[in-house]
């Protein structure tokens, strides 16, 4: 069961190319390449997805994840793959916890996986070993097992980075990436712009690989990751054939994919087909109305990014304000939030949208909620409920969009115990039988929201 971990001294160092890169190289190459994120992200796993070949990648969140949810979650994706790689986030040390809990470095530690440390050399030169020696010395259980440079200045600067990394330090130089504006993933205000909205995905793609290829020696990536230690946990097997069998009657579940909307987590859309949803997507952008569904879910995404279309699709908007006026049960995320408001205001533009919720909302230069929240459902809460051992939802949050000025009578599926969502005190609007959040839930740590939900369409049928 190889396995690698590619983590780095900071963020924005360049782990997520160098791994789109190390991914489709593998690939190419006959590996069967299982690729995971690290804490809650949708862009990087697209990318990481469309480079393993549409292979999904699955986050691993201690915030939201029991530590042997990980663990077997991280073993049983890997039982069908030839190699795993982890991308982390953040710097491999970094953490809100003084014992550096949750960290990269105890992920990697957690799963026996041997960290590949990215560092951004730009404007370094024997600065570097101190960084490494200091790096090795603060956790001697975690393995580095090796160091890669990202955009290095030349063949000059190369030289000597290598000439002092191989004095001064026993880490291996696995490779060195030069500054190429064209290895670069365009970025806007929330990371990466996704793979599903970027144009000539492939072709980036592919131009990445071919960098990694040509600097980094992925033949040693290989037997590094080859060397890792064989989990010896056990893997807690979902009864889903169970699952199916007491589902009840199947029910088509309509879901926004496109270029606007695409933040789904692979594994709850399987906890949508497992609880006995036919999942049905449609396009706000480019479909005349909706198909014919029992149940209804807008995910994240950008619609900011192109709400003068969504705006323009006035039949689509009519279809989805209909479905939801009638009763259909449906569930919308931050980005699908923001689609059902009445107007999307950004700089000195402003947008009709579904005009479902009864206030407009508006786009701002910093964030408005951002990072790790913690919920608990109220009484008001539409679905059933959560299961009694689960006291506390843990969920995320990253919006710069804030509702302008929410209504006083409007009921709240949630208290929000740590984050933003709303109010700073509530979440999830509901009206009819939607439930509209900023808070991304994942159906992990007993949540279950997926069956949830689809119980919930059923009931209502």
């Amino acid at each position: 069961m190889a396995h690698l971990y590619l983590a780095a001294t900071q963020k924005s160092s360049g782990k997520t190319t160098l791994s789109i890169g190390l991914i489709r190289e593998l690939s190419r190459r006959g590996q069967r390449v299982q690729p995971f994120k690290k804490g809650p992200d949708y862009i990087d796993p697209l990318w990481l997805a469309r480079a393993a070949g549409g292979r999904t990648c699955h986050n691993l969140d201690y915030h939201s994840m029991p530590v042997d949810e990980i663990r077997s979650d991280f073993k049983r994706l890997l039982e069908a793959s030839t190699i795993g790689v982890i991308e982390g986030n953040v710097g491999l040390f970094d953490s809100p916890s003084l014992d550096g809990a949750g960290s990269n470095a105890e992920l990697a530690k957690l799963l026996g996986a041997p960290v590949l440390l990215v560092i951004n050399v730009q404007g370094m030169g024997r600065g570097i070993v101190p960084l490494l020696l200091g790096y090795q010395a603060f956790d001697p259980d975690l393995r580095i097992a090796g160091v890669i440079l990202n955009k290095v200045g030349g063949g000059r600067h190369e030289a000597n980075l290598r000439r002092v990394v191989e004095h001064y330090t026993d880490l291996p130089l696995l490779g060195s990436i030069p500054r190429d504006a064209e290895l670069a993933i365009e970025e806007r205000h929330l990371g990466l712009i996704p793979s599903n909205e970027a144009e000539a995905v492939e072709a980036t793609v592919e131009s990445i690989r071919r960098a990694v290829a040509d600097c980094v020696d992925v033949d040693q990536i290989l037997s590094i990751a080859e060397d890792a230690p064989t989990p010896d946990w056990e893997v807690m097997r979902p009864a889903w054939s169970e699952q199916r069998a007491r589902s009840g009657s199947s029910v088509r579940i309509g879901i926004a994919r496109d270029e606007v909307f695409g933040f789904y987590y692979p594994d709850d859309l399987a906890g949508l087909e497992r609880a006995g949803a036919e999942l049905v997507p449609f396009s706000p952008l480019a479909d005349a109305s909706l198909p014919a569904v029992d149940g209804l879910i807008l995910g994240g995404g950008f619609p900011e990014s192109r709400m003068q279309e969504l705006e323009a699709n006035r039949s689509m908007r009519q279809s989805i304000a209909d479905f939801i006026a009638d009763g259909g049960v449906t569930y919308a995320e931050c980005g699908g939030l923001m689609y059902l408001c009445e107007r999307l205001h950004w700089g000195d533009d402003s947008r009709q949208m579904c005009a479902v919720l009864d206030a407009d909302v508006a786009m701002h230069a910093r964030p408005q909620g951002r990072g790790y929240v913690r919920l608990r459902e109220t009484e008001a809460f539409p679905w059933p409920r959560v299961p009694a051992d689960v006291s506390e939802i843990c969920a995320h949050e990253f919006h710069h969009s804030a509702i302008v000025a929410p209504r006083a009578e409007w009921r709240y599926a949630f208290d929000v115990l740590r984050g933003t969502g709303i109010d700073g005190a509530h979440d999830g609007i509901i009206q009819h039988n939607l439930l509209a959040s900023y808070a991304h839930l994942r159906d992990v740590g007993g949540v279950n929201w997926t069956r949830r939900f689809v119980d919930r369409v059923r009931a209502v049928l």
